[in-house]
């Protein structure tokens, strides 16, 4: 399952043991059947994937100062949500539940919400979830997985009260974009000519506070932030950094633009990952394709990263800066990622013979690029469409 089910189950059982046989691993000398797989797979809680997962987090973030990546002291998170498309089984429409494309046929789809450390590159905690559960309370899940110095950037379907509430009570700094009509005091802000301004949000006036912990006087002291977009369109950024004098309004438009790796992290997952490429129909086997290839893009970042650093600053006189090529090196672990858990040899020998790889194999980074967004392409029954010269490495 680590080294991701993309092909026939047959194929990748063969390939699976002819690669371990070449490590020597006494445990898969002789061929086992699809069937026994199947069987056997249902004893695994796909919550170890999970696990293994923050093992890998915790590791970097410990005694790790001069490679973690921070802003202005923060670690910069971004919670971002989205959709993706199961297998049209009665078990899973009944768990996730179905939406219907434009020809009016079902399809079963399940919520997506990850937190991201959008300068390091992990996905510090994952979710999948059924649709009928909103994005704002899959993004105070996640809440639990923060900590005190952590700043989390969220597009305008999140703010509320409710959520800047939560961030302050554990401590944690916040920034929103918010819609023009997020209430009066941001409307006013839109028609003055003030580029920053403090402000007291309260709960709104309609809502339901009996089951609440705070009541309506109760409020929460934010900074209003406008940023004017090369359209002259006026965007609002609601945040918790109120300090003006160590907080620049002008920091904010090219903050909240970094939330935009999360957004990126989503099209290697689906489209270079390959996470909808389900090796199953049952909802375990769902779930085990789904947080063990978080796993994997956990790895592939611990291997990356290092790398990209070493190309930036050995950069010298070319015309661009160049990073690994991701679809490229999604391949390239394919079947190496089983001698990092099996191989005797030590773990240094195994991962430079990797990065050496993954070298030979970089791209330019070609700044100001911009694509058009299509927001509703994961709604619908037919596959993102990918460009013509991208083609799957897995």
């Amino acid at each position: 399952m680590m080294n991701r089910i993309t092909k026939t189950l047959s194929i990748e059982i063969d390939n699976f043991i002819r690669v371990l046989k070449q490590h020597q691993v006494a445990i898969v000398s002789s061929l086992f059947t699809k069937s026994a797989f199947v069987q056997y797979r249902k004893k695994i809680n796909a919550d170890v994937f999970k696990q293994l997962s923050d093992n890998i987090i915790k590791e970097f973030y410990t005694d790790n100062d001069e490679n973690v990546k921070l802003w202005r002291g923060f670690r910069l998170l971004a919670v971002d949500g989205s959709r993706l498309t199961l297998p049209n089984t009665k078990e899973l429409q009944k768990e996730f539940g179905i939406v219907r494309n434009q020809s009016d046929s079902p399809i079963t789809q399940g919520r997506i919400s990850v937190l991201y450390d959008v300068l390091n590159g992990f996905v510090i905690d994952s979710i999948l979830s059924p649709l009928s559960q909103p994005e704002k309370e899959l993004a105070m899940r996640h809440l639990s997985n923060t900590k005190q110095g952590d700043l989390i950037i969220y597009d305008r379907g999140y703010p509320s009260f409710e959520m800047m509430y939560e961030h302050r009570k554990l401590n944690i700094d916040f920034l929103f974009r918010v819609q023009s009509n997020f209430n009066n005091k941001v409307k006013s802000f839109i028609t003055s000519k003030m580029h920053s301004h403090i402000v007291k949000i309260y709960p709104g006036k309609n809502t339901k506070l009996s089951n609440k912990p705070y009541s309506k006087d109760d409020y929460i002291l934010v900074r209003l932030s406008k940023v004017i977009l090369p359209d002259d369109t006026i965007e609002v950024l609601i945040s918790s950094l109120v300090d003006v004098v160590k907080f620049k309004n002008d920091l904010f438009k090219d903050l909240y633009f970094k939330r935009w790796k999360v957004e990126l992290y989503y099209d290697e997952l689906k489209n270079k990952l390959l996470v909808g490429n389900f090796s199953g129909y049952s909802k375990q086997t769902i779930f085990q394709d789904f947080y063990s290839s978080i796993f994997v893009s956990n790895i592939q970042t611990l291997l990356v990263s290092e790398i990209n650093e070493e190309l930036k600053t050995a950069r010298g006189q070319t015309k661009y800066q160049y990073k690994v090529n991701a679809n490229v090196s999604y391949g390239i672990l394919k079947n190496r990622i089983l001698e990092l858990f099996f191989s005797d040899k030590p773990m240094d020998q195994i991962t430079d013979k990797i990065k050496a790889l993954l070298k030979k194999h970089t791209i330019p980074i070609r700044p100001n690029r911009k694509y058009a967004r299509d927001n509703g392409k994961y709604r619908k029954r037919i596959k993102p469409r990918v460009t013509k010269n991208q083609k799957d490495a897995l």
